[in-house]
């Protein structure tokens, strides 16, 4: 066994001899970066060797670090602890607390209670009357139900009876349809959790059951992204045994529990009088969640175990709920367009579009969705990490010390805005985008994405052409935050899987850019994207900016609405059905589409659109 230390944050873990540094931060608990699931290829892990003994670099380690490996850096992925060690992890390596996109409009909707509230007042228990407490219970609820004779599973059998004997036979049942979950003091409401568990992020409302008003907000990042940034990796990462698989369950429950215990926390309530769980994820992570199998997830045709919506009880996946609570699964509709998607469509109302609206939940994959003529085609486009941060040379997720802002300023020079206004450590998603948008719009980029050595902001170095966006002096670690080449490759990619979404919709439906009416821009990416800019490198439409709408965190607030009324939860069944899936990779022509997309457009013909 050795112990590995790691610093500044000051945690010490023991491990055994051997184990990679990757694998003693998770046991740590430390929030190490790993995008790529730990193969050595997104460089996302580094840290700094300050005493012991490592294994010699891998290939990948060699390949990406060079000459930095004499100073001590590697991967923690790659290098494993032959002695006690410590080591050093700089900001940009750790996961850190991410600025989390919560709120969203919410339309007005009758609250429709899941649960209903049945007051109780029972005759306590005599010599002659020897009814057992849930007896007594059942008697005083006949005819209360929405349908059949109420019941109760073991669990409410087990606290139940305390509750009443607690408050002298007084009490509210909760009842959902004939079950009895959960008897409460008298005049108090129960509590419901709405959660978006998203591919990064896991957004969680606490929601008075009574009212629908929520009463409190979290937002967390999601633990399994030390198991991969993306889908495939932790599919992947799955289908390596059982016991893996409930790891990556275990961990987002864990996550759950977390933000219960902080929203009940804030509201002085308790998790136990939460009696009702609604959750909207996308179809892998919601089958990860429930421990279904996804290898059929991981190739093509890439279907799911399970679409339709469920009901399980919280307790069988260790949430720390009431124990009669329940949690609600909206459905899936297909592979990669999960319920997340159907509840974005439910909080943004595009089921009941008149005209022609598209909608897109942008992220690592983003799901986009077209209604027109009274019916709606969804497809899933495999945008990939780059807007998170992911594979950009200086990138990160959008915490303290990223760039979230470039602009041109007057005199030629690039204006940069950073998160909490810190030394730049690196740029997120909407700084990279703002920053690939101006060098376009300055001459420093080309139509096909090159870096035009004639511009004033273009550099070079030993590795190819960059710009620089905060020189080392400036920086937070000494070192300058750059856009390279390769960054804006990324962008391109990402860009181009979105824009040739929207145009295989647009074809598959025979309607051009113009007949759009509207463009919805939900997720938390899309709360802070500049519109804009998205425009002038041509990831959306060149559309007048009064048809884009930005909504927040539409799939949160679908959660929500599920959450607090029958009609809602029904309607998001319905959705389920009636959405469309369109596989892009089938579509006529989409390699060329696609290709075509990566282009950035032609600046005069954007600027007239505007």
């Amino acid at each position: 066994m050795v112990e590995v230390d790691f610093e500044p944050i000051g945690r010490r873990v023991v491990v055994p001899a051997e184990s990679t540094l990757l694998e003693a931060a998770r046991q740590a608990g430390v929030s190490l970066s790993a995008d790529c699931g730990g193969n050595g290829t997104c460089g996302r892990c580094r840290v700094r060797l300050m005493s012991g003994e490592l294994t010699q670099p891998t290939g990948a380690e060699v390949r990406r670090l060079g000459k930095l490996l004499d100073t001590g850096w590697r991967f923690a992925c790659q290098a494993k602890a032959l002695s006690d060690v410590k080591v050093n992890v700089p900001l940009e390596s750790m996961r850190g607390a991410q600025r989390l996109q919560l709120g969203g409009l919410q339309p007005d909707v009758a609250i429709e209670p899941i649960l209903v509230g049945v007051p109780v007042a029972l005759t306590p228990p005599t010599l002659d009357d020897g009814r057992s407490d849930m007896t007594r219970l059942i008697h005083a609820l006949q005819g209360a139900t929405l349908g059949g004779d109420p019941y109760y599973d073991i669990a409410v059998g087990r606290e139940a009876p305390v509750a009443l004997r607690q408050d002298h036979w007084e009490g509210t049942a909760w009842l959902r349809e004939s079950e009895v979950c959960a008897v409460l003091e008298p005049g108090r409401a129960p509590l419901g959790l709405a959660v978006d568990l998203g591919t990064t992020k896991i957004a969680a409302y606490l929601v008075d059951l009574s009212t629908g008003a929520t009463l409190a907000s979290a937002g967390a990042m999601n633990p399994q992204i030390a198991y991969g940034e993306d889908l495939m990796s932790r599919i992947a990462y799955a289908n390596q045994g059982e016991w893996k698989a409930a790891e990556l369950s275990q961990v987002v429950v864990e996550a759950f529990n977390k933000l219960l215990a902080e929203l009940c926390a804030q509201v002085r309530r308790s998790p136990r009088e939460v009696l009702e769980v609604v959750v909207g994820a996308n179809t892998a992570m919601h089958h990860l969640l429930l421990r279904l199998p996804v290898e059929q997830l991981g190739s093509a045709p890439y279907i799911a175990a399970v679409s339709e919506s469920w009901d399980v009880k919280a307790r069988e996946l260790g949430l720390s709920t009431a124990p009669g609570a329940y949690l609600h699964t909206l459905p899936n509709i297909a592979g990669f367009v999960g319920a997340d998607h159907v509840a974005m469509i439910l909080a943004t109302e595009v089921y009941k579009a008149k005209g022609n609206v598209m909608a897109l939940d942008i992220g690592t994959n983003t799901e986009i969705v077209l209604a027109h003529g009274g019916k709606m085609v969804s497809c899933s486009c495999a945008s990939g990490p780059a807007f998170e941060g992911a594979h950009i040379r200086d990138g990160m997720r959008a915490t303290t010390g990223a760039i979230e802002r470039v602009v041109l300023a007057k005199n030629g020079r690039l204006k940069i805005a950073v998160i909490d206004d810190a030394p730049a450590v690196g740029i997120c998603g909407s700084g990279i985008l703002d920053a690939v948008a101006v060098l376009y719009r300055a001459g420093a980029l080309n139509n096909r994405g090159r870096f035009e050595p004639g511009s004033p902001l273009v550099e070079r170095d030993s590795q190819g052409y960059l710009v620089t966006l905060a020189p080392g002096e400036q920086s937070g670690h000494g070192r300058p935050v750059v856009i390279t080449q390769r960054d804006v490759g990324e962008i391109q990619l990402a860009k181009g899987a979105i824009r040739a979404g929207v145009e295989c919709l647009l074809r598959y439906a025979g309607l051009a850019h113009e007949d759009l009416d509207e463009i919805i821009i939900a997720g938390a990416f899309g709360t802070y994207v500049d519109v804009e800019s998205a425009m002038a490198i041509g990831m959306l439409p060149g559309l007048p900016s009064s048809r884009f709408r930005q909504v927040g965190n539409a799939a949160g607030v679908g959660a929500k609405l599920a959450l607090i009324s029958r009609s809602e939860r029904s309607m998001a069944r319905e959705i389920g059905r009636r959405v469309e899936y369109m596989e892009l990779m089938s579509q006529p022509g989409f390699t060329e589409i696609f290709a075509e997309s990566m282009l950035f457009p032609d600046l005069n013909a954007s600027a007239a659109v505007g």
